[in-house]
């Protein structure tokens, strides 16, 4: 076949569920749907993503369904043992994990936090699970007072570690978050070891720019690694780089927030390179669905939603486009914890169907092996490929 694409951009719009999955009663989910919730409690203006058809992969209330879509449309299921950012991303780029990376909703075991306090020689505040923002108010003066390091997770599988700057030197914390990724291993591999430096004075402390985060490398080839190894260019934007540990990617560029992503992302597709961007939007997930704010989360669809034109003037003739999600965090429940549901899927280009319904994929990883056998690389160890029921006829 005629190589008909030669680049793909993915837009992961974090958290953006559409309903739970058939297993959601084991991870406690039941009635969780972050869009469909949304959409039934606030008035969603979004006319490009309905124009693409979003309103037309499943009935929600609150969302109109396109006469004609622009895109071919559809969602998926996961198949991966898990919910959390890291094997959502991982899934869509075909590598499923068949064991959940650990989490710890009671805080870190002593088996973990003797051996770390041993290693740092001091003791830790906190350990539980916590908002970053929070946790520093809480915990940030007696932090100042006796030196010790913040120590809190969340629903994902992660060890933060937070310090203020002129307590905890960056390097220091950064040692330490070392010390911690060494001893977390095993069934207590987690997925991320942050470094949360912070600043400013107790009642008006403020998180810096010098996050680091200490990732597991995925466990397998994803298609990053295959489109790097075919020679094509990988670009990550926002926490790719962090997710995937910089595996598999040419460039990374670290952003503060969804616009900024959105900018970097646009910017990036005016120019000719061949391969993929693969861009994640972490405001919907970290500032609205973990803080219980449907408005918050409304605000963020509809400021992506009046990006789009741009997005799609940027897009080239041989661009395959696809809009997804890694899993839900329906900010309308109870729990603060991430959601099991199904992703939506959008694709559109040139060469791409309009208005076709992809139907209920029972993996993420089929996205990914679609793009593979779009750019023609190696195929994926998961996943089976829609590409040939979305092309256009010629």
């Amino acid at each position: 076949m005629a190589m008909l694409f030669k680049r793909a951009i993915v837009i992961v719009l974090d958290s953006l569920g559409m309903g739970e999955l058939p297993d959601a009663a084991k991870f406690g989910d039941q009635g969780s749907n972050t869009l469909g919730n949304i959409a039934q409690r606030i008035h969603l203006n979004i006319p490009h993503l309905l124009s693409l058809g979003l309103g037309n992969i499943r009935t929600l209330e609150g969302l109109l369904p396109a006469k004609s879509p622009q895109a071919s449309y559809g969602m998926m299921a996961e198949k991966s043992a898990g919910k959390d950012t890291t094997t959502g991303h991982w899934e869509l780029m075909g590598l499923v994990l068949h064991r959940p990376f650990p989490t710890y909703p009671r805080g870190f075991p002593p088996r973990i936090m003797k051996r770390f306090e041993k290693e740092i020689g001091r003791a830790t505040l906190g350990n539980f699970p916590a908002s970053g923002t929070e946790i520093i108010k809480e915990l940030g003066e007696q932090h100042i007072k006796t030196g010790y390091p913040i120590i809190y997770t969340s629903a994902d599988s992660v060890f933060q570690i937070a310090a203020h700057q002129d307590v905890i030197p960056l390097e220091q914390l950064y040692q330490f978050c070392q010390i911690a990724r060494k001893i977390l291993r095993g069934r207590d591999e987690v997925a991320r070891v942050i470094a949360r430096p912070f600043i400013g004075k107790p009642g008006s402390f403020v998180r810096t720019a010098k996050r680091r985060d200490y990732s597991l490398a995925p466990a397998g080839e994803t298609l990053l690694d295959k489109l790097k190894k075919k020679g094509l260019e990988v670009i990550g934007v926002g926490k790719i780089g962090d997710i995937f540990a910089q595996k598999g990617l040419n460039r990374s560029f670290p952003t503060k927030g969804n616009k900024q992503s959105i900018q970097q992302t646009i910017q990036i597709m005016k120019e000719p390179l061949e391969g993929l961007i693969f861009t994640n939007l972490v405001d919907f997930d970290m500032l609205y669905g973990h803080r219980n704010n449907p408005e918050g989360y409304a605000g963020a669809l509809e400021e992506f939603d009046s990006s789009l034109p741009q997005i799609i003037r940027a897009g080239k003739i041989y661009d395959i486009i696809a809009i997804t999600a890694d899993h839900g965090c329906d900010p309308t429940t109870v729990s603060t914890d991430h959601s099991r549901e199904y992703v939506p899927l959008l694709i559109w280009g040139d060469k791409i169907k309009k208005g076709y319904n992809i139907g209920i994929r029972s993996s993420f990883a089929d996205l990914g092996q679609t793009l593979a056998e779009a750019l023609q690389c190696e195929s994926l160890d998961y996943g089976i490929s829609f590409l040939d029921s979305i092309l256009r006829n010629p």
